[in-house]
């Protein structure tokens, strides 16, 4: 038999794909909080009543997503069940769709069969949402629309009409309500009045998770991904431990307990120890910090650009303001406006607390005043790893 034959072992895990981000749980644990402000904005669908537009934010991997799921999954079932709701659901994540077009042609790609998609050129927008519109009342009944990632679109086009489309006459017979998901705290913000006013009817903000929730969370998946009694004791916590100090984030927690599996079963070993746990986060951490860059804002991207560049150079630690000569420069070979000091200073920071960059506070007394030194706190080489689709 060769050296690299595969066969089955049958150790360590019964089912590892209840640690994958795609399994959906019976129950969603540690998030009582949204779940409850979360299931009251989505009551009106089940009276038979016009959808709240709701608006869910908060950092990547506190639960928006499965929070949707879930709920949307439940509120499916139940709706079968009352005489006058007839529910569709359509959800589309954003990334990789910057504008309003191309995510109205996704919609209506989803709402067509597959011999009548239309193309993504050689219509004019306005015939995109005219498509769009004839197709949701075609469909009737009560529809929500998912957008996940929203921030990703870049102008306020189809956030203005989707929520607005009864109002304006786009539609007549559906009851429309659209549910936007954003992981970038600072989006909300830069949506216009108008567009702010109808999207966010409803919000409902995502927090960190903490240990105890964390806990929660890998117990549940445990319970199923693993043989009995193979996870030692001191393993989720420390999974839930170091997720709570890294970022809050129920992926990266249960990405460090599917690695320490992983690495016990490579080893042979019967038991998942600390070990594990340990080695799988050498393992990961790199992978986390280009997963975390690749997964930023555009101009998040751009700031931590010049202060890669800065570093390559041998400029930093450097201050705030002597980053944005270097981001102004990117930003005209980029083709893009720059945004303020503020806004580079708040990139530096999330960066920071991300375990990307460090600063170290100055205080030079009343004439030279406080401020930041900033450096990288990874290579270069994981840096701009993360930031490829920038640099391609």
């Amino acid at each position: 038999m060769s050296e690299f034959s595969f066969c089955p072992t049958g150790r360590i895990f019964t089912e590892r794909e209840a640690l994958l981000e795609e399994w959906t749980p019976d129950q969603l644990v540690g998030r009582d909080t949204e779940l409850h402000a979360y299931h009251a904005a989505l009551q009106p669908v089940i009276e038979g009543e016009t959808p709240s537009n709701i608006f869910l934010y908060g950092k990547s991997g506190v639960g928006k997503t499965a929070a949707t799921r879930f709920l949307l999954q439940q509120l499916t079932q139940d709706a079968k069940n009352v005489d006058g709701v007839n529910l569709h659901t359509i959800e589309v994540n954003c990334d990789g769709l910057n504008t309003s077009y191309q995510t109205a042609v996704r919609l209506v790609n989803e709402l067509r069969p597959p011999e009548s998609q239309i193309s993504n050129t050689g219509y004019p927008q306005s015939s995109v949402y005219n498509f769009l519109f004839r197709e949701l009342d075609e469909l009737g009944g009560t529809v929500l629309i998912v957008l996940d990632e929203v921030d990703h679109i870049e102008d306020d086009s189809l956030l203005y009409k989707l929520p607005r489309a009864r109002s304006n006459g786009d539609v007549e017979t559906v009851r429309l309500g659209v549910i936007g998901i954003s992981n970038d705290l600072r989006f909300r913000n830069q949506l216009s009045s108008k567009v702010r006013s109808s999207l966010c009817e409803k919000e409902v903000s995502f927090a960190a998770y903490n240990a105890d929730e964390l806990r929660k969370v890998l117990q549940q998946r445990e319970a199923v991904a693993f043989h009995d009694d193979v996870v030692d004791e001191g393993v989720l916590h420390a999974c839930a431990a170091y997720g709570a100090k890294d970022s809050g984030d129920a992926r990266q927690a249960l990405d460090l307990l599917l690695e320490s599996g992983d690495i016990a079963r490579e080893e042979n070993a019967e038991q998942v120890v600390e070990d594990h746990v340990q080695e799988a986060r050498k393992r990961l951490q790199t992978d986390q910090v280009v997963q975390g860059i690749a997964n930023y804002p555009t101009h998040g991207k751009l700031v931590l650009l010049a202060l890669t560049i800065l570093a390559e150079h041998d400029q930093t630690p450097v201050r705030t303001r002597d980053v944005r000569p270097a981001y102004e420069d990117i930003c005209t070979q980029e083709g893009t406006d720059s945004i303020s000091n503020r806004a580079i200073r708040e990139y530096l920071s999330e960066l920071e607390t991300l375990g990307i960059v460090s600063a170290t506070e100055q205080n030079k007394g009343k004439g030279g005043g406080k401020y930041k030194l900033h450096s990288l706190a990874q290579s270069t080489e994981s840096v701009r790893r993360g930031l490829t689709d920038l640099l391609d």
